[in-house]
């Protein structure tokens, strides 16, 4: 059982089990099952930047079947907005401008170039994932009820190196603590021993708190949804509760496991805290879940709206305020730190050698960097007008649907 009050914040475990579990968690799930959000345009194709890596999961339940064209509803396959007069003359101005070219022709290439790099560096400056590109003839969509996360056989070397990269290269932790980290059995069954954690800043931290919640989500999903059986007549998926235990039990996992399940709690409370800020974005009548299904679509950004307040409403949020408070030069240096460590992370799940745990470690690290992107951006939001475009504060419809199916999980 885990239980009491987790570390940097007020809030104790108990309040937000009940919070979830009666109140947002029914909601949510019914939003994730609607046609917006179940479809995820990715590109698992993308080579690993670190290392050459070919050695990809030969095992079926690895693979991923993406969906054919036809199926996507066509709002979401055109990409366009149609609900509104502005959003209709919105998309008709940008395909003007496309038609004439972003760039003006007349300009001397060094320029040209130069303005191209501007528009690169506003879109990716707020940014804490390296995104897909999503017009590359490698993405396709996928319906992530059809894949669902899961045990996929993936482990051994090469999951082992996988973590070990993330915890190793990205995880701020003293200079004199060496690599402490064990594989286990040879298998993913590593995390970053905590007795370091308290010798750093909050910030730090957190930063490594949020990791391991990750780490802890993405365990938790394979042995609750594990491969008990394989025969030639039929598969059977269920909880493996020696798996579980092997990664979260207090006795085999040397006091390590309540921590890696309250860090769970601590990921939980950030991306909480992110969807309780974002609220105004979502509220302007100019945003709509656009998927072609009129009705559907209003429903659900009602169902939307009613989660976000749900989020607001809860009593005892994480204060952000606490992060990057001191001096402006050091939490303005320490901010970018943050952001590169974690940008860092979202090119590691490229080298991910099991496609569909690719899919899901990209989905939720583009989902954990959107609610990032979003507290740190939270003077942007209180300015977004009620009506009109909001050009100080974006998010893309990869990001929306990153960032809810990520708390989902």
């Amino acid at each position: 059982q885990v239980t009491g009050y987790l570390d940097d914040c007020t809030c104790d475990v108990e309040t937000i089990d009940a919070f979830n579990n009666y109140k947002l968690f029914p909601r949510l799930n019914q939003l994730l099952e609607s046609d917006y959000f179940r479809y995820y345009k990715v590109n698992l194709q993308k080579p690993c930047p670190f290392w050459d890596d070919n050695s990809h999961c030969g095992m079926r339940d690895c693979a991923v079947q993406p969906c054919p064209s036809d199926e996507i509803p066509d709002g979401i396959r055109s990409g366009s907005y149609k609900y509104s007069e502005e959003a209709n003359n919105l998309a008709e101005e940008c395909e003007e401008a496309k038609r004439l070219g972003a760039v003006d022709d007349s300009l001397s290439t060094e320029t040209r170039q130069a303005v191209l790099q501007w528009t690169q560096h506003d879109d990716s400056s707020d940014s804490f994932c390296e995104a897909d590109d999503i017009h590359s003839p490698d993405a396709e969509y996928v319906d992530l009820l059809l894949n669902p996360e899961g045990y996929t056989g993936y482990k051994g070397p090469d999951a082992w190196k996988i973590w070990n990269s993330i915890y190793e290269e990205n995880c701020f932790k003293p200079q004199n603590v060496k690599r402490p980290l064990a594989s286990g059995r040879g298998e993913s069954f590593i995390y970053l021993t905590t007795k370091w954690v308290s010798r750093v800043c909050v910030e730090k931290r957190a930063f490594y708190r949020l990791i391991s919640g990750l780490h802890a989500s993405i365990n938790i999903h394979l042995s609750a949804r594990y491969l008990l059986q394989d025969t030639w007549s039929e598969k059977k998926w269920g909880p493996n509760v020696t798996e579980f235990q092997q990664r979260f039990d207090e006795v085999l996992t040397r006091g390590e496991g309540p921590r890696r399940l309250k860090n769970l709690y601590f990921l939980y409370l950030i991306e909480l805290r992110a969807l309780s800020k974002v609220l105004p974005f979502f509220e302007r009548p100019a945003f709509q879940l656009y998927t072609g299904n009129k009705s559907q679509d209003a429903e659900m950004k009602h169902l939307l709206l009613e989660i976000l307040h749900l989020a607001k409403s809860f009593p005892l949020h994480f204060d952000e305020n606490s992060f990057f408070a001191g001096n402006k030069k050091e939490a303005a240096k320490l901010k970018e730190e943050f952001r590169l460590h974690f940008k860092n992370i979202s090119k590691i799940m490229d080298c991910v050698g099991c496609f569909k745990c690719r899919l899901w470690g990209k989905l939720q690290t583009q989902g954990l960097g959107t609610a990032l992107k979003i507290l740190f951006s939270e003077n942007l939001i209180e300015k977004i007008p009620q009506s009109g475009p909001s050009y100080g504060f974006q998010l893309t419809r990869q990001e929306i649907v990153a960032l809810f199916n990520a708390f989902g999980r």
